[in-house]
């Protein structure tokens, strides 16, 4: 099993994490911001591993290391390949906007990227709703089996 670190990315091509809404490195549609509906892009899952008992979601925006802004985690969402936009069934942590929610792209200016990552874990995490990144981090540590990230970019249509 893989350790939930940085070099995490050498995983990546594990799983495919796609969308019907916009394409990799491509721009995220307005409905999907806070200049929007804000609520959460659809995504398509392939090439999930045997033995993965549930995936869990973070989305962050990280144009500097120092600088990363998580949008969304969500975590035991039930194997599947398909996840609806403006998901929200299962276990939610804490944004850093201080909402328990998906809380879309909305930079006050220039373009920013933003990446999804779907983490294929073995078994479900015991942790509480409005954890944090760290703990749902901690949470992960030694049961992901395999990574994909999906990444778009958006600029605010409100500047």
């Amino acid at each position: 099993m893989l350790k939930l670190t940085d070099d995490i990315k050498k995983a990546e091509s594990v799983l495919n994490v796609t969308s019907p809404a916009f394409g990799d490195r491509g721009e995220i549609p307005v409905k999907f911001t806070k200049d929007g509906l804000n609520v959460s892009p659809p995504l398509r899952i392939k090439r999930v591993p045997h033995g993965t008992a549930c995936l869990a979601i973070i989305m962050d925006e990280m144009e500097a290391a120092e600088n990363r802004r998580i949008h969304w985690l969500v975590w035991n969402i039930p194997l599947t390949h398909h996840i609806n936009e403006h998901h929200i069934r299962d276990v939610q942590g804490m944004n850093d906007f201080g909402g328990i929610s998906y809380a879309g792209p909305g930079a006050p200016k220039g373009l920013h990227h933003y990446h999804i990552s779907v983490y294929a874990l073995d078994q479900p995490l015991e942790l509480a709703p409005g954890a944090n990144y760290q703990e749902l981090k901690q949470a992960m540590e030694g049961h992901v089996l395999g990574t994909g990230t999906l990444t778009g970019y958006y600029k605010s249509k409100l500047q």
